[in-house]
């Protein structure tokens, strides 16, 4: 069934109204006309089962019809990330997506090389695989900052790994002994960090730094390794 995230409420016996580049996907690209259905969610009310009442080029209206799943949490986990070229950009914001992170964060480093991003670039991508995927929620999708304003503005509470070709091997044994509360992960830029900000991290203690593996990592390859290794041991994967 298709699937789509609307900012509206969801409720039984209710009806919107949708246009734009949905209507369009919907007639246009899928298909779909009057009394078809499809799935809904919003990130607060669960998912639900709608129908289309009507359609045209430029306005849909859709019946809510029933509750299929209620509203779940998911697991607190930031991605800090040096912006890098597009296609990669995107594939770090589907796939992060995908393995389940509640926040994109684009942090500016001294070596990152892309400096300007569109960041509702990235919300787009965070909510086509967030509809494909099948979570019930879309990361928030914070702009970008330095690392020292991220760092000086770091929440009580929530941990950080950092991901740097410089660290020890994968904590595993550590990880699977930490709190499973609010986490961040950091992957560095293609250059990699500083000699200045490992200097920082050390006086962190909030932090921990780790490598990941034997061999150095493109940032896309880190994000999704990095991830994974948190949602085995401290996320929402089964034991």
């Amino acid at each position: 069934m298709i699937r789509l995230f609307i900012d509206q409420d969801l409720a039984a016996a209710g009806r919107i109204g949708i246009g734009g580049a949905q209507c369009h996907y919907l007639r246009n690209v899928m298909r779909r006309g009057p009394g078809d259905e499809i799935a809904l969610f919003n990130g607060r009310d669960g998912e639900w089962q709608g129908r289309i009442a009507g359609i045209d080029k430029k306005t849909c209206e859709l019946d809510v019809v029933a509750e299929l799943r209620p509203q779940t949490s998911c697991v607190d986990l930031w991605l800090l990330f040096a912006p890098v070229k597009a296609a990669r950009l995107d594939f770090i914001a589907q796939k992060a997506t995908e393995l389940g992170v509640s926040g994109l964060k684009p942090v500016l480093t001294e070596r990152t090389v892309v400096r300007r991003l569109k960041t509702d670039r990235i919300r787009a991508n965070a909510t086509e695989a967030a509809e494909q995927c099948g979570r019930l929620t879309v990361p928030e999708v914070f702009e970008p900052a330095s690392l020292e304003v991220v760092l000086g503005a770091w929440p009580d509470g929530r941990r950080l790994l950092i991901c740097d070709e410089t660290g020890a091997p994968p904590a595993l044994a550590q990880l699977q002994t930490a709190s499973a509360g609010p986490w961040a992960l950091l992957i560095g830029p293609e250059g990699g960090f500083s000699p200045a900000e490992r200097d920082c991290f050390a006086g962190l203690d909030y932090a921990a730094r780790i490598g990941l593996g034997p061999r150095i990592l493109r940032a896309d390859t880190a994000a999704v390794a990095a991830l994974t290794l948190w949602q085995a041991t401290l996320g929402d994967w089964p034991a």
